[in-house]
């Protein structure tokens, strides 16, 4: 595929020499070490903007972009251009990402000192498929024009052992004490206890002789639980025959007990906590991926055979509280979620769990983990929390961790949901028993009814 002509004419312009590269570049790490910088680097763009205006930031692909130290050095308080403006931007330029070439589109660009500290460069042509392999010499020759300063900070590296998570946790605790973390969440300060509801389901779960006339009476009691299990039933993605009238009807006709139990106890859990700290769209997302990733992990548990097969509702329910700990941050710490917030969206070739480390110590999901603990939740749940984004991880309930780490890759990886699409291993689906073939089609056929499932969201969201 040729270069694209916008960054054929700069680099022309500039009389620059480069070499294609596979865009599998990109990922080589700007760290060879603790010491040493990698030989080469992979260089990634952002658009970014504010009152004065947009502007272009190129940093090492595996940084993240520090906001504070652009107000800091520039005086600009930067935020992410809105996801459909760029989205029209390159869909005008034909383009898959922004370029990594200085001055694109006429912006005004920001370069971070690190790139100048290796010897050769690799540029993300925004096409998808190739980058510019450039010396450092050239590199400062198309950047003469350019602002250089510190403003990038390598990405957290991801818990990938239950001892590395315990460590980063007590180190949080340790160097965040002024966020009062452990202590809010153990005394559940400023925090709801579990709701009454959710103490019910629970308590049912653990009665061997319960049956579809005790999970019923418990959800009715619950006039707007009961209408959004009754409205999840009723959607087109169940494709259910007649009009489903009542929860017991939802459970017999459409979802089953055990669903139904899962469902309403993630849907009473995601109502708990308040959510004004969140925008619109934020509240629209968390739910919006609430509801796929559980579809998702749906399909995967159903094409493990049955011998291997984790339990369905354990599953079910983990897929459902994946981002749980989202709404966990919004409300014990509103002003760092929102920082958060901006640094997420400002840095959208970062994993988000290794942002949360960057800028408060622990992640979302740590911390989701610990108030369901608090909550006495079933422990498979508190696991898949805790472990979502480690492939890695070994020891008791893993195997629901490792259905919601697929399933939210799998998600990225078709763009439909906000994350940064990695390679799963394959020692994952070993783990699982699980046929990466059939898991690839299992998700395609889910989004085939994303419509469905995003209507389904819009119904909880209200």
């Amino acid at each position: 595929m040729p270069v694209p002509a916008s960054v054929m004419q700069i680099l022309e312009s500039a009389n620059i020499a480069y070499q294609l590269k596979a865009t599998q570049a990109r990922f080589v790490s700007a760290r060879a070490s603790n010491t040493q910088p990698a030989a080469a680097c992979a260089v990634k763009a952002l658009v970014l903007q504010d009152g004065q205006g947009r502007l272009q930031v190129l940093l090492p692909a595996d940084h993240m972009l520090d906001l504070a130290a652009v107000k800091s050095q520039y005086g600009r308080n930067l935020e992410a251009v809105p996801a459909g403006e760029m989205a029209a931007l390159m869909k005008q330029q034909n383009l898959k990402a922004v370029p990594a070439i200085p001055e694109w589109q006429g912006l005004t660009t920001l370069v971070d000192a690190s790139l100048l500290r290796h010897p050769t460069l690799w540029l993300d042509t925004g096409d998808g498929e190739q980058m510019l392999e450039l010396k450092q010499s050239d590199f400062k020759n198309i950047i003469k024009t350019a602002c250089v300063g510190e403003m990038a900070v390598p990405a957290p590296r991801l818990p990938d052992s239950a001892e590395m998570d315990r460590e980063q946790i007590l180190y949080a605790l340790k160097n965040f004490t002024t966020l009062r973390i452990k202590q809010r969440l153990e005394e559940t300060l400023e925090l709801p206890p579990l709701p009454e509801t959710a103490q019910r389901i629970i308590k049912l779960r653990a009665d061997p002789d319960a049956d579809i006339s005790d999970l019923s009476n418990i959800v009715e009691l619950d006039p707007s639980l009961a209408a959004q299990v009754v409205s999840w039933a009723s959607s087109p993605y169940y494709s259910a025959p007649g009009k489903i009238k009542s929860v017991h009807d939802a459970i017999v006709r459409v979802l089953g007990f055990d669903m139904v139990l899962n469902l309403a106890l993630g849907l009473a859990l995601g109502r708990t906590l308040n959510t004004s700290a969140m925008n619109q769209k934020q509240v629209k997302a968390y739910w919006q991926s609430s509801v796929c990733t559980a579809a998702v992990v749906e399909g995967l548990v159903t094409s493990i055979t049955r011998e291997h097969r984790p339990g369905f509702g354990m599953a079910y329910l983990s897929g459902l509280l994946n981002n749980f700990g989202h709404l966990v941050l919004a409300e014990v710490f509103p002003p760092y979620f929102a920082n958060l917030s901006r640094h997420l969206d400002a840095n959208p070739h970062i994993p988000g769990s290794s942002i949360e480390h960057h800028l408060l110590g622990v992640s979302s999901c740590q911390i989701a983990s610990w108030l369901l603990e608090s909550w006495h939740m079933p422990q498979e749940v508190v696991a898949a929390m805790r472990h979502q984004n480690n492939p890695y991880y070994q020891g008791e309930h893993q195997a629901y961790s490792k259905l919601v780490y697929v399933a939210r890759q799998l998600l990225a990886n078709r763009g439909f949901a906000n994350g940064v699409y990695q390679d799963i291993p394959d020692i994952v689906y070993e783990d699982l028993r699980l046929d990466p073939a059939a898991a690839a089609i299992t998700v395609d056929n889910i989004l085939e009814s994303a419509h469905d499932l995003q209507a389904i969201a819009e119904k909880i969201q209200g």
